[in-house]
């Protein structure tokens, strides 16, 4: 057993290394982009599926209750995936690849910022979330494995974790989100 968990440990570190050898200067420019659009007084939207529905969650909180500052003003950011009634209803009446797009057509405006979240890069609602927001001249940036998937080339920006394994694709999204909340954070106070 310690083994095991010393090489899931070790895959992380690995993991980590990567995106410091390979994401900052994506990293930056994104951060650059949300500092931006919330400074412009606009919006950031967030969307993923599961795990990443979760961390879409969570990122989106920390940019409303503050990051370390919780007597800073709110940041305005929305996760797209807290609606249920309409998720369900929407994706039982008409379909689950559009349950991000519908919500991006009627929330959405120019100056904002939608990111999706996908370990894969193929959620079809992500990338149909992506083509729509476009359209509406609404800023894209995806966190992706590191190919990319379908979305990668379709956004404006792709932070792409340098694994294609699941878990390890995902603790970047989270490290990658929490250093963007808390330089927003920092700025922005």
């Amino acid at each position: 057993m310690r083994t095991f968990i010393e090489n899931k440990i070790q895959n992380n570190i690995s993991t980590t290394q990567e995106i410091l050898t390979h994401c900052v200067s994506d990293i930056e420019n994104v951060i650059g982009v949300v500092i931006n659009c919330l400074k412009n007084g606009n919006t950031v939207y967030w969307c993923g599926n599961g795990g990443s529905a979760g961390q879409a969650q969570h990122l989106s909180a920390e940019l409303v209750g503050g990051f370390h500052d919780h007597h800073r003003p709110a940041f305005r950011s929305i996760s797209l995936t807290t609606d249920t009634s309409f998720i369900t209803a929407w994706g039982n009446d008409t379909s689950f690849d559009t349950i991000f797009s519908r919500q991006v057509e009627g929330l959405c405006k120019s100056g904002d910022v939608l990111i999706g979240i996908t370990t894969s890069g193929n959620s079809r609602n992500i990338i149909e979330a992506v083509q729509l927001a476009k359209i509406m001249d609404v800023t894209t940036i995806v966190f992706t494995g590191v190919s990319g998937g379908k979305v990668g080339p379709l956004a404006d920006y792709a932070i792409k974790i340098p694994s294609d394994e699941t878990q390890h694709i995902q603790e970047g999204h989270i490290l990658v989100g929490h250093i963007l909340c808390e330089i927003v954070e920092k700025e922005l106070s």
